[in-house]
This record gives structure tokens, sequence and C-alpha cells, in this order.
């Protein structure tokens, strides 16, 4: 039987990190779950987080491309060999950060859907919203360096797409990322055992 793939997404400091190891650790307990995140630890991945670190200089064109080919790289190596086991499988970030991402960076949206319209779509998305003022608050707290998306004018832009194209690609839950972190874990909890039942 095809396990569950689940994405946590959200702009930058709304915790997904965070929630998506919560709630793979809460799946572990019932049941095989791969805890997976985007950009990935793989060539392609290295050279994006050096890019969003300002390491290297590219265009958000090609940036976005980056983004896709190490996305079909995960899919294929990591996502869908661990569904097709039965294992369920949270990822932090997904498409939605493609077209949020590139879109509030002036990447032209309907390119961008084009690029990510044959991926896999999730099972369920769940979207952590908080305001941009709490996120530059949580960023400034656990990073030394600002990356490249984590300016207050783009962020804001970023935060507006989550809820313009949340529908985009698959069924979306957005839940308050404000509350402390185990009130966070408790409403994704139900949110899954509603939408896809007990894991």
């Amino acid at each position: 039987m095809r396990g569950k793939f689940i994405v946590i997404e959200g702009p930058d400091g709304a915790g997904l990190s965070t929630q998506a190891e919560l709630l793979a650790n809460w799946i572990k307990k019932k049941r095989p779950c791969v805890l997976t995140k985007e950009p990935t630890d793989n060539l392609i991945g290295g050279l994006i987080r050096a890019s969003l670190k300002n390491e290297w200089k590219t265009s958000f064109d090609a940036l976005q491309l980056l983004f896709s080919a190490d996305r079909a790289h995960h899919l294929k190596n990591d996502i869908i060999p661990a569904l097709e086991e039965g294992k369920w499988v949270v990822c932090d970030r997904y498409v939605l950060s493609t077209i949020c991402y590139g879109a509030a960076s002036g990447v032209d949206v309907d390119w961008l859907k084009e690029l990510n319209k044959n991926f896999l779509r999730p099972d369920l998305t769940i979207i952590l919203d908080v305001p941009v003022e709490v996120s530059l608050e949580r960023m400034k707290v656990a990073r030394f360096g600002a990356e490249l998306f984590e300016k207050r004018e783009r962020l804001m832009r970023v935060r507006d797409n989550y809820h313009k194209f949340k529908d985009l690609f698959g069924d979306s839950v957005v839940v308050d990322g404000t509350r402390s972190i185990e009130e966070i874990h408790e409403e994704i909890k139900r949110v899954v055992i509603e939408r896809l039942g007990q894991p």
C-alpha cells in the first residue's frame, strides 16, 4: 500500500523544520516515515544553498531551474521509492516554495507552474503562516546572516503568495504559526488525522 506524502510549507522563520521533525517523529511511532527537505543535501542542493547565502551569483530564473532539477532528483531517488515501500514521507518545502519565492523575486508564475506541473502532488500540504515581523524576529535569533530571500519586502510578497497560491498544488491547510511549538504540533496532528486518517 502506497504511503502518504505530506509537505510542510511557509515563509522563512515560520518554524517549518521544527514542525516537520515533530510530525515525522510522531508518525514514526506508528509506522515507517521518512523526513526530508528541499533543497536537498546532494550536489544540486549544495549549489542552491550556496547561492541563497550569496556565495555565488546567478539569475532568479537559473536558481528556479536548479530547484526543479534538485526536486526531480529528490523524487526519483528518495520520495517515490519510500512511498512505494509504504512509508509516509514528510518534506520540509516543496513546489509551493518554488512558486511563492520565485514569484516574489519576479520570476514568471506561468513558467514556474509549467516547470513543476509534472511533479508528484502531495497528499497534504500544511502551510505555517506567520506575520513578517515574527519571521524576521525569529531569524534574527536563529541565524547569523540573512539569506537571499530573507528581506522584509520580499518576505511580505512571499507570505502573500502563500495565501494566493495555497490551493495550486493539491490539498492545503493554513495553520497559525505564531503559537507555541506544542500547540502548532497538536493542530498539525489533528489536520493529518482529519485529512489522511491515522498514520
